[in-house]
């Protein structure tokens, strides 16, 4: 393979279908001087001889995406002018089954580029929609066609990867049915989270400008939040942030963590949030005000409705779609069985609650009682919530302000999850270990991995390296004073030695979070905050296979 520099290879230009980058890179991530890897392309052949591999039913299922700006209706007469898909908030499920050909036609109607980006799935490289790594980026009044195989059966969704796209209505959920589901239930629910504030406050672009600004601007404005210095240390939380992780405790944190100062009391700033804490998080809740938070892109005051027949078993398949907030939720006089996270199976495990971070999903069953029930979005540490309704019977609506009892129960953290016996990893010493420092703060809002922030036009200059069928361990250490999901595309990820299957998982502040996945996905692939603010900001990494 030739050694070519990535900008070299964008300004030659790729090919409408994706053309792979062919390139080079020193240092291995860890800012030690080895020779430079030689990288696999995105499109080479590599990643086409696995897409062969994968188990294919000879089906296709097309949709055709149309990413547009226009007014989307929130309900309770909030009309706000965003990006969406098709002008549907959240956009149109797709839902096809295992083994299917997924081929989606983009067509952009923004005024900027865009991408789609399949959250979770282990597609092939070149459809993993991150410009302009694995594909250009998709220009305004463009097209694009992704096509790839949907091999694993699961819940994930998708929305775009160019800057903070994500934080307006570009998102959808997108259901890969098992042919041979082995879950017994009547009915499915899908139910997709939301955080607010594209035409109301301002936009997200706005938004990252404000934080990008940090708090050592103007900080005198920001007084009185209990914070010292980025995001602060906060009495009392070493020994919450233990429990946090510890399997099988539950936490009971109480729903008013937040209350008094969550929604920036006192600021004049329309997005910067102050005073947002919750132990469950280890202390601070988020960066960023939302004036709403949506279930099904509705308001509490108007709910969405899930009309159902009491004694039936519903699946619940729930989706973080969020920018900067982790939901606690909960179904008013009902408990969950957890059977699922970011796709995979569990054993299952009972709960009150769930704490969903950013791109995290979590699938449950409940039999449903008669009446009418609040499903609640809290989010976490910031003082408000989500609300839509499950309706099996007469009765009157609860109000928007309903805070089931349920929200302080039993809320399984993912370390004490364990994962399905039939994806369990088989246990193996690892290949390569790769120790992953989440760094920076809200002072200079300089996210970052191993302390250096991401260039996504010099995505290959510091990759984490990793050659097909080595397993693999990635170390996240986290040395900030707030929380991160982290992601990994192209592949899942086990817990530990025991614990569940995922692609995204909250690392609280001080703590150390070990993933193991095998390599035999090959391309390039990101790694990075879920919180869109951190990730564009700096906090992402290129995992890249490297040739023999």
């Amino acid at each position: 393979m030739n050694t070519l520099n990535r900008r070299s290879v964008l300004l030659a230009g790729l090919g409408a279908a994706g053309a792979g980058l062919l390139t080079a890179c020193s240092g291995d991530g860890q800012g030690s001087a080895r020779p430079a890897p030689t990288l696999l392309s995105p499109s080479g052949p590599a990643v086409a001889a696995t897409e062969k591999k994968r188990r294919h039913s000879g089906r296709e299922h097309r949709v055709r995406l149309t990413a547009t700006a226009g007014t989307v209706d929130l309900g309770a007469g909030k009309a706000v002018r965003t990006w969406s898909f098709d002008g549907a908030l959240p956009g149109k499920e797709i839902r096809l089954t295992a083994g299917d050909t997924l081929v989606a036609d983009l067509a952009n109607h923004l005024p900027q580029s865009t991408s789609v980006h399949w959250h979770g799935l282990a597609l092939r490289n070149d459809m993993d929609g991150v410009p302009p790594v694995t594909q250009r980026a998709v220009a305004a009044g463009g097209s694009f066609t992704y096509r790839y195989v949907a091999e694993t059966p699961g819940t994930y969704w998708f929305h775009p990867h160019v800057g903070v796209q994500l934080d307006r209505g570009l998102y959808g959920p997108l259901i890969v049915e098992d042919p041979h589901e082995p879950l017994r239930y009547d009915d499915e629910w899908v139910v997709v989270l939301d955080d607010w504030l594209d035409g109301v406050t301002g936009t997200p672009d706005q938004a990252l400008a404000a934080l990008q600004r940090g708090m050592d601007h103007g900080s005198s404005s920001h007084g009185g939040n209990g914070k010292t210095g980025a995001h602060g240390d906060m009495d009392g939380m070493d020994g919450m942030q233990g429990m946090a992780g510890m399997p099988g405790m539950d936490m009971d944190a109480g729903t008013d963590m937040g209350a008094g100062g969550g929604m920036g009391a006192g600021m004049d700033d329309p997005f910067m949030l102050m005073g947002a804490t919750s132990p469950l998080l280890g202390g601070d809740a988020g960066d960023v005000k939302y004036p709403h938070y949506l279930i099904n892109g509705r308001v509490p005051a108007a709910p969405a409705t899930y009309q159902g027949k009491p004694g039936r078993k519903l699946r619940l398949r729930i989706i973080n779609a969020g920018g900067d907030t982790a939901f606690r939720v909960a179904l008013g006089g009902h408990r969950l069985t957890v059977t699922h996270a970011d796709g995979y199976p569990l054993t299952h495990e009972p709960a009150d609650a769930l704490l969903i971070g950013p791109g995290e999903r979590y699938d449950a069953l409940v039999t449903l009682g008669d009446g009418v029930f609040p499903l609640v979005a809290l989010a976490e540490g910031k003082g408000a919530a989500g609300l839509a309704l499950v309706r099996t019977g007469s009765g009157r609506a609860p109000s928007a302000a309903v805070r089931p009892g349920e929200l302080n129960g039993r809320i399984p953290t993912a370390s004490a999850l364990r994962p399905a016996e039939d994806v369990r990893l088989k246990a193996r010493q690892p290949d390569v270990t790769h120790r992953i420092k989440l760094t920076g703060g809200m002072a200079k809002y300089d996210w970052a991995l191993n302390g250096r922030r991401f260039d996504m036009n010099d995505a290959d200059a510091h990759p984490f390296a990793v050659e097909g069928g080595q397993r693999v361990r990635l170390e996240f250490v986290n040395s900030t004073d707030m929380w991160h999901p982290m992601h990994l595309h192209g592949h899942t990820y086990q817990l530990g030695a025991n614990g569940p299957r995922k692609d995204t998982v909250i690392v609280l502040p001080g703590a150390t979070v070990t993933c193991d996945f095998d390599a035999d996905n090959p391309g390039q692939w990101l790694i990075h905050c879920h919180n869109a603010y951190h990730g564009e900001s700096g906090m992402m990494g290129l995992l890249a296979y490297r040739t023999a």
